[in-house]
């Protein structure tokens, strides 16, 4: 009876602390859009793995004046990365050449650029422990 007690503790402790466990905001300033055509894709990623792969979180940004902001709420202390690309002709989708090379412009956090592919997770990423607002540029 006593293991079974010192179980449900330490269980109810572990959960009042992930619950209790601070979330904050990341607000996305986008900027160097060459048109208000369309909309921006913005994904959140979480682990380097699923980094251009499968987001953590994602959202869709309205351009005006050539700028857009995004932001997603609720995220946990971490490491994430961000990246996103214009939606030029509104299609939901990112257009590319061959070999995978966008058409369309794109952007990654920390402005991080690829030489012969995509930027990597470790140029792109960033730390979140507050609230905070990255800014990037779309080329």
């Amino acid at each position: 009876m006593q293991k079974i007690v010192i179980i449900i503790v330490v269980f109810l402790s572990g959960m009042l602390t992930s619950l209790a466990q601070e979330k904050y905001t990341i607000t996305v300033e986008f900027t160097g859009m060459k048109s208000n055509k369309g909309s921006l894709f913005v994904a959140l990623y979480n682990e380097e793995t699923n980094f251009l792969k499968r987001p953590y979180k994602r959202k869709i940004g309205e351009i005006k004046n050539k700028k857009a902001k995004v932001v997603f709420e609720g995220v946990l202390p971490g490491v994430y990365a961000i990246s996103s690309f214009h939606d030029e002709n509104d299609n939901k989708k990112m257009d590319a050449r061959i070999f995978g090379i966008p058409k369309e412009p794109t952007g990654t956090s920390n402005n991080a650029k690829g030489f012969m592919g995509p930027p990597k997770y470790k140029d792109a990423k960033f730390e979140v422990k507050e609230n905070s607002i990255i800014q990037i540029k779309i080329n």
